[in-house]
């Protein structure tokens, strides 16, 4: 049995929703989309993947960075406080490179549910992240 937050972790997740929340009155958005498509892996050897990427191009004016996101590194669990920390060893943005963001975890539903630990401007307003992931199912279950 399953019973703490780094055993749950282990596996293949595939992104559900992605919604931009901000701390006062506004408007939730979808900074990538409202279909963006993301991957994230956690191993046991305690490393992690990352990555999503907006599929909404012809809502796009340019198809950059801003569409893309991936990183990978080492990763460490706090059971008492339900929090993943991801340290970014690789990133596609420079200014993530070897910086650790926490994100708060919540199982629900048979999902996984990130949320940014601390709020971080976007678009001129502070906002948290909030991810939903469902577990990817094996491709091949004969390996």
């Amino acid at each position: 049995m399953k019973n703490n937050l780094f055993e749950i972790l282990i596996g293949s997740w595939t992104l559900v929703e992605l919604i931009e929340v901000p701390l006062g009155d506004g408007k939730i958005t979808n900074p990538m989309g409202t279909k963006p498509k993301g991957i994230i892996i956690y191993n046991s050897d305690g490393y992690m993947s990352a990555q999503i990427m907006n599929t909404d191009f012809e809502h796009s004016d340019t198809k950059d960075s801003t569409s893309y996101l991936a990183y990978s590194g080492p990763f460490k669990t706090d059971d008492e406080k339900q929090i993943v920390s991801h340290t970014m060893s690789v990133s596609l943005f420079e200014n993530w490179r070897n910086e650790t963001q926490n994100r708060k975890v919540l199982f629900k539903d048979g999902l996984l549910h990130l949320e940014t630990e601390k709020p971080f401007i976007s678009n001129s307003r502070w906002v948290i992240h909030k991810l939903t992931w469902k577990r990817t199912e094996q491709l091949n279950k004969n390996h």
